[in-house]
């Protein structure tokens, strides 16, 4: 993957779209090729180029309403005396300053570059941010544990609801400060499918379980959750490992874990529960964060 600076969005995309665009726009208005190329500060051969374009740029900011209205009232002043270079540029600027806030520039950056994608960046308007390299801190956690589980291909663990890997933000509340699978991972013809990248809110169960014994255990940052087998839980008890049986029903759940949890400290550890009518029997293993869940989960179901 390319390392992309936004700036290169702007000088190898907005900038040529502006050009043809305003080219086009005084041409119509009845200005010469040598007279555009003048004003845009480009030879007449561009401008030529430029006028015998079928489609002026890139699409994504040619058609957005915002680039018309700006190009439009830059040509406008040019012809009538209304505006000259400098507050040309200055109309250009803060046009790039609003597509690069979540607009099209964004889009061209994150399609440059995949691994921004679904993070929010705000790079570009607000500088670093800590809790965005917290955000991408997590979704890239998640994603190498879905590799290595995928890796692995547990199949015989992956329980008929799917699988889910899951990474608690630092300040996690709710669910939505939870990264995981969107659609979780299935076993499909012996294997371990993927359905996509990890989003955060996309979990609900495994996301609830975390929190809850994130709040008895604050040293506890990811799960994931297989089909409760004894090969799995005599597996836990011979590592040492704390395990815990609760109750399936939902009521109250968070509530009861964390009551539960609260009895003992340490990770990784493994919380399980039998099922119930329409609830399949389902294991929790927790640990400091989804990849090392993924681990300890690798190494006790090839137990």
């Amino acid at each position: 993957m390319a390392l992309t600076l936004p700036s290169e969005i702007v000088v190898e995309r907005f900038l040529p779209t502006a050009r043809s665009m305003l080219a086009v726009e005084l041409h119509e208005r009845g200005l010469s090729q040598r007279a555009i190329a003048a004003r845009l500060g480009v030879s007449q051969a561009a401008v030529s180029k430029y006028l015998n374009e079928e489609h002026p740029g890139e699409p994504r900011l040619a058609n957005d309403p915002r680039m018309g209205r700006t190009i439009e009232a830059i040509a406008d002043g040019f012809v009538d005396g209304t505006m000259d270079e400098f507050e040309a540029l200055a109309e250009l600027l803060e046009l790039v300053h609003g597509f690069e806030d979540r607009g099209p520039i964004c889009e061209l950056h994150e399609a440059e570059m995949p691994a921004l994608e679904g993070l929010g960046c705000d790079l570009c308007v607000r500088g670093p941010d800590r809790a965005r390299q917290a955000e991408r801190d997590a979704l890239a956690n998640v994603r190498e544990a879905v590799r290595r589980f995928e890796s692995a291909a547990p199949v015989d663990h992956v329980p008929n609801v799917g699988t889910n890997v899951a990474t608690a933000l630092p300040d996690a509340a709710d669910a939505t400060d939870v990264a995981a699978v969107p659609g979780r991972l299935h076993a499909m013809r012996g294997r371990v499918n993927v359905p996509s990248d990890p989003e955060f809110g996309a979990s609900e169960h495994v996301a609830r379980t975390l929190l809850a014994a994130r709040a008895a255990r604050s040293e506890v940052g990811g799960a994931l959750n297989l089909r409760t087998s004894e090969a799995l839980l005599s597996a836990a008890r011979e590592a040492g490992l704390p395990t815990v049986e609760f109750d399936a029903s939902y009521e109250d759940r968070e509530e009861r874990l964390r009551e539960l949890l609260s009895e003992g400290d340490g990770v990784p550890c493994v919380l399980y529960h039998e099922g119930a009518f329409g609830i399949e029997p389902i294991t929790y293993v927790l640990d400091r964060d989804a990849v090392g869940a993924v681990e300890t989960a690798i190494e006790l179901v090839g137990s």
